[in-house]
């Protein structure tokens, strides 16, 4: 009878009867309640990605600037030269944010700069990708509002400028919202710290915020589908205070600087349970905690509770034995709350007591990623929908006349995925800490200066997941691909990505599909561009069980830069009349999986687009040249809207018109806003013009001279699609006359 309820237990907590069975094993015994809880915490999905590792492991972890690879630590780390070190890390806070915004965005916020800062970086700069349901419903607008309020107000009082991000609209977000938080740090070669435990009898600290109840069993919630009951759930979102943040961040970096202290780990997902475990792991070692230590916010806490409560702002420290008064007095100078709860041991297991009694004893390998925590290699099938894919054909899209192509392209402008976010950017502070590059200068990455150097760090996130949809594979390079071409037309080079992989529920055979073929769509872009990847995260069960439907496979990636110089920063904004424009790469009329195509003619289901990975790679490594030579006054990426909005978005910062005059046999709504891929609009001076051709034909690059800035209106061929300045009015106020209407 016991057995019977414990098995229950076991499996209301998300684990299987097998993965009960396998903890008997592992025990030898029965476990107890508490440990049921430590198990399900420990081997959910979200801890320790039992339906993701296989492939994951198959991405290309080392490169040439590598120095901690992705799985080693907290964050990664690259080295930029100089003596100094990038740690950068993207991760999801989906789940919390979907039920309570604010504080679910809030404390992704939070909890990605820990794990910068827990390194021993200081975090200079942070990112974020978003992406909600249909910018016309009313939950939506809610959604957004809270979301967008809740990065700003962490973001803002902590004081880590946010300096860029995506934010995107489509239907099948509007029940599963993503919320992709990034971070990005620097370190002095050789000081960074590791998370793990080594020494017997090395004295072991709690410091931050108090332990409370929010947050339980939120690693368990976020490993599972959204439901109509989720809402219940709302214990599972933790509450953040950056505050308290800012005073962690200043006393764990003079914690680390003393060099007393063995290992650090931030709590997050699972909580002291998960960082006592994984520090243990790591080291071969056991630890002895006794939770009658641990400093609560609400008393009669139940031993489960502590151990996987996540509330924010905590970190656990393993402090060198004989030291304790020196870390003491640094928590003590920042008013940290703080309590030695245990020490280290040899027995290999995390042993949890309370009022004197044993309430876990549990081998510290057994519960961690690459110790004993279950691995699955799933099933996967094509699609259906692929079916309909295939058997699109642009040739039955009508195009439109020359007066609609005109109103197309004002449609394109004011729509929620192309239009300006500046009613979202605003609210945050990029400016905090005054090392910003971009918020006056428009670039396709952000920039931010590294002090004391001429050197500078160009940072992106990106992903379209419609071409993920549309042909997981390809578009998981492209992914990797637009992120890497942001950061060259930025004038940086490309050195390594971080990812957040967002998917639906891993057991559906189709989503399954859609997961392994982006990840080897993003190995063979990673490996062509030399983009190792440094870490990231797995966001599986963004799907609903009201209608079964799953997002989009959106694996976002995060890519760092860097600038050698700062005459290299190239904007994407026309610079002065008279000069010439050319398109880098096709001529194309593709348009498949474009915003036109899905909605203007309200096509959701087509090919990607166009992309050759061999041509990516040296497009970019030939408009990387070019810029160091000085050759280009301005840069921008095709992307969503198609060459008409890449030149109206370049036309906008400096209201310089253009116009534009070839010949082409090809459909002109296609050249017009189809997104092909491989593309870039550049500006050249031209006394430089014949120099760059002469680069491009020595490096077999496809361009074509379109035309020159002029005037005040875009002109294209025979179409005037008007006044730059009134252009620019649709595409700056859309977004927010939607989300102000009543």
């Amino acid at each position: 009878m016991v057995e019977k309820q414990i098995l229950s237990q076991a499996i209301a907590l998300g684990l299987s009867k097998e993965e009960y069975n396998q903890i008997e094993s592992i025990l030898g015994r029965e476990p107890n309640f508490t440990e049921i809880c430590i198990f399900s915490a420990m081997w959910s999905e979200h801890c320790s990605y039992k339906n993701s590792i296989k492939w994951l492991k198959t991405l290309p972890k080392e490169g040439p600037a590598t120095l901690v690879a992705a799985g080693e630590e907290n964050a990664g780390l690259i080295d930029i030269g100089d003596g100094l070190a990038c740690c950068f890390k993207i991760e999801s806070h989906n789940h919390p944010s979907a039920i309570e915004p604010f504080q679910g965005a809030a404390t992704g916020v939070g909890g990605i700069n820990r794990d910068i800062f827990s390194m021993g970086a200081r975090p200079i700069a942070q990112l974020n990708s978003v992406r909600f349901g249909n910018l016309n419903n009313d939950r939506t607008k809610w959604l957004l509002k809270g979301v967008v309020k809740g990065i700003g107000s962490y973001g803002n009082s902590f004081g880590i400028p946010t300096v860029g991000g995506e934010i995107y609209f489509d239907e099948c977000y509007q029940t599963n919202i993503l919320v992709n938080a990034m971070s990005v740090g620097l370190v002095k070669v050789g000081e960074s710290v590791s998370a793990t435990a080594e020494g017997i009898g090395n004295p072991i600290y709690i410091y931050g915020s108090s332990t409370g109840k929010d947050g339980i069993h939120g690693a368990s919630f976020a490993s599972k589908d959204i439901s109509e009951d989720s809402v219940n759930d709302l214990p599972s979102v933790q509450v953040g205070d950056p505050f308290w943040e800012k005073l962690l961040l200043e006393a764990t970096l003079e914690i680390i600087q003393t060099k007393k202290v063995v290992g650090i780990q931030d709590m997050g997902a699972a909580g002291i349970t998960c960082s006592t475990s994984e520090m243990s792991a790591k080291a071969g070692v056991g630890m002895e905690i006794d939770l009658d230590k641990v400093p609560l916010r609400q008393e009669g806490m139940k031993d489960w509770e502590i151990l996987i409560s996540e509330s924010q702002e905590r970190m656990l420290v393993v402090v060198k034995k004989g030291y304790e008064k020196e870390i003491e007095s640094i928590l003590n100078k920042w008013d940290i709350t703080y309590a030695q709860i245990g020490q280290v041991t040899d027995s290999g297991k995390v042993e949890y007591y309370q009022n004197r009694e044993l309430k876990a004893s549990i081998p510290a390998a057994s519960l961690v990623l690459g110790g004993g925590a279950p691995v699955y290699e799933r099933s996967y099938k094509k699609p259906k929908y692929f079916k309909e894919i295939e058997d699109f054909n642009a040739a039955n899209v009508s195009c439109p006349g020359n007066l609609e192509l005109i109103e197309v392209g004002h449609f394109l402008l004011a729509l929620p995925n192309i239009a300006s976010k500046r009613w979202i950017s605003k609210q945050y502070d990029s400016m905090v800490g005054t090392i910003t590059q971009t918020t006056e200068t428009k670039t396709d990455a952000a920039i931010v200066k590294i002090e004391n150097s001429s050197k500078s760090l160009a940072m992106t996130v990106d992903c379209n997941s419609r071409y993920v949809y549309a042909n997981p594979e390809l578009g998981g390079a492209i992914a990797v691909a637009e992120a890497a071409r942001n950061i060259v037309c930025s004038g940086g080079k490309p050195l390594a990505i971080t990812n957040c992989l967002n998917f639906g529920n891993p057991y559906n055979e189709e989503v399954y599909f859609q997961f392994v073929h982006a990840i080897k769509g993003m190995t063979s872009a990673c490996k062509a561009l030399e983009t190792p990847v440094t870490g990231g995260n797995v966001s599986f069960y963004n799907q609903s069980t009201v209608d079964d439907k799953a997002i989009y496979p959106t694996p976002t990636i995060g890519m760092i830069g860097l600038i050698e110089d700062p005459n290299h920063i190239t904007s994407l904004s026309f610079q002065n009349e008279g000069d010439l424009i050319y398109l880098l790469g096709p001529l194309s009329e593709d348009i498949n999986s474009s915003q036109y195509l899905a909605k203007f003619h309200q096509i959701e289901n087509s090919p990607a687009p166009s992309f050759l990975l061999e041509k990516e790679v040296n497009l970019q490594n030939s408009l990387l040249q070019a810029i160091t030579k000085n050759l280009i006054k301005s840069a921008h990426d095709i992307s969503e809207g198609g060459l008409f909005c890449a030149l109206a978005e370049s036309c906008f910062e400096k209201q310089i018109g253009c116009q534009l005059t070839f010949e082409t046999n090809c459909r002109l709504d296609g050249i017009l806003f189809g997104e092909a891929q491989s593309r870039v609009i550049i500006s050249v001076s031209k006394d430089k013009s014949t120099e760059l051709e002469k680069l491009f034909d020595q490096n077999e690059v496809l361009y074509t001279k379109l035309g020159l800035t002029k005037g005040q209106e875009i002109r294209i061929n025979h179409l005037n699609f008007g006044r730059v300045s009134y252009l620019k009015e649709i595409y700056l106020n859309s977004i927010s006359k939607e989300i102000e209407k009543n």
